[in-house]
């Protein structure tokens, strides 16, 4: 048996998971799980990336002890954040997460040296505050000596693929994230680059999903016992997780549903035009460069912290059983408002958005839950009609997929809005794309449209009608 691990690792946790081809299915097993979480370091809100790269051994290890050999790793993670390394290869300065506040203004001091609708033009992604650009313009307006030290510039699953093989590159998924990828030459925009003032000999070459990035260093191949190729999946976990979609056609929008909602189509193209920037909409690249045309949205991000501000007291089946005792509730939040990225409270910053715009505040648990369900189905619906404005069509079904897709009352609440079809699944679609990228590097599967019929094959899918 040829096994394959994906580590997917999340904005709260992160997973080992093997996964092989057995009986014409592929067969997916969990072999490790680890926590993840920013923290505040001098000030700013930071990931521990040493902590993470820790548990990305302890889980090899782990396959080591089941006798599990894989034959090649591949790691996704978030998007947009980065670490630059001096000319030791050193890490300079924190490791800033993205829901840190220090990108506050960086957005219009850009659009002062390169206009909005141009930026857009170029790289065709998403206007939010926390893109990499922003970051790199908080670094050089506020910590300009890093800047000056930097020699190299990688993103955080470039980073711990260095840290495994010693190569350093950009994957192109994730560096298409940081809106300094043009989306046309499907490069480093040097353009821009030069009107920012960032330095371009940093970054790095960039290379593709299904690239063979090279072996484990030697150390770590004492270390494990083994050696494995470190192969590129689609390093942005939401390119891995489109991957994954069990619909291959032109009818549907697709949905990957975790701490951000990504919704959206797949195109062959980008689509860089005023109506398509109004509407916010991101052109992210993916797998055999396709562009993943779609929106963010905030996500079960929200459910989350409203559990965390309750003390973990009840679990999210909990939450939606008295969701579902409070479907009377009707106020409807802007899931994708700034004030819900990282308050300090997101009970209490429901209660007030609610107040301020005079609808009736939530008070049980209940209607609270049901008021974060109900308006990220509401939110579903706004970017639905966006897309099918903008493509001049009507979609049939949507494909919900990853973690979020588990959550029955979001499906049936979404197949009502909507009045079309939801098909529900596969629940593990991050790893399963990051395995899928590896299976069609060693070419055990012919292509995309292939993979996609093994994994409706292999997993279960539920249909939710309006």
């Amino acid at each position: 048996m040829e096994y394959h691990l994906a580590i997917d690792i999340g904005a709260s946790s992160g997973r080992h998971i093997l996964g092989y081809i057995e009986d014409g299915q592929i067969k997916i097993e969990e072999v490790y799980r680890f926590e993840n979480g920013i923290s505040k370091v001098e000030g700013e809100y930071c990931w521990d990336l040493k902590g993470l790269f820790e548990d990305i051994k302890k889980g090899i290890h782990k396959c080591k002890e089941l006798g599990k050999l894989p034959k090649s790793i591949g790691i996704d993670t978030w998007a947009v954040d980065f670490v630059l390394l001096d000319e030791e290869d050193k890490i300079l300065g924190n490791t800033v997460a993205y829901r840190d506040d220090r990108t506050e203004g960086m957005m219009e001091k850009v659009f002062e040296v390169i206009p909005q609708d141009m930026l857009y033009l170029y790289t065709g992604i998403q206007f939010q505050r926390f893109n990499t650009i922003y970051q790199l313009m908080a670094i050089k307006d506020k910590k300009p000596e890093i800047l000056y030290k930097a020699k190299t510039f990688l993103m955080v699953p470039d980073y711990l693929n260095y840290l495994l093989t010693g190569v350093k590159a950009n994957e192109y998924t994730n560096a298409t994230s940081t809106q300094l990828i043009n989306s046309f030459d499907r490069n480093w925009d040097e353009k821009i680059l030069d009107e920012i003032g960032i330095d371009k000999s940093i970054f790095q070459e960039i290379k593709l999903p299904k690239t063979i990035l090279g072996n484990l260093r030697e150390e770590l191949v004492k270390e494990f016992g083994f050696d494995m190729e470190v192969i590129l999946p689609a390093t942005h976990d939401t390119g891995s997780a489109f991957i994954a979609s069990v619909c291959n056609d032109n009818d549907s929008v697709y949905l990957s549903s975790g701490t951000w909602s990504l919704m959206g189509v797949e195109n062959h193209f980008p689509i860089c035009v005023p109506q398509s920037m109004n509407y916010n909409f991101t052109n992210e690249g993916g797998i055999d460069y396709r562009f993943r045309f779609l929106k963010n949205i905030m996500g079960l991000w929200i459910i989350q912290e409203v559990r965390r501000k309750y003390d973990n007291k009840y679990s999210f089946a909990e939450l939606v059983i008295k969701a579902r005792e409070a479907e009377y509730f009707t106020s409807i939040i802007d899931v994708n408002h700034d004030r819900f990225l990282n308050p300090e409270n997101m009970i209490e910053e429901i209660k007030t958005y609610c107040r301020e715009t005079n609808q009736k505040v939530p008070e049980t648990v209940g209607e609270v839950a049901f008021c974060v369900f109900n308006s990220l189905s509401s939110s579903y619906k706004d970017s639905i009609g966006e897309l099918e404005e903008i493509f001049e069509k009507e979609y049939k079904r949507i494909n919900v997929f990853g973690g979020g897709c588990q959550n029955e009352l979001l499906n049936e609440l979404l197949a009502k809005v909507t009045k079309k079809e939801v098909l529900a699944g596969p629940v593990e679609a991050t790893a399963i794309g990051n395995i899928v990228a590896q299976l069609l590097s060693y070419k055990k599967v012919a292509d995309l449209e292939e993979a996609r019929k093994l994994i409706k094959k292999s997993f279960e899918i539920k249909t939710y009608m309006p």
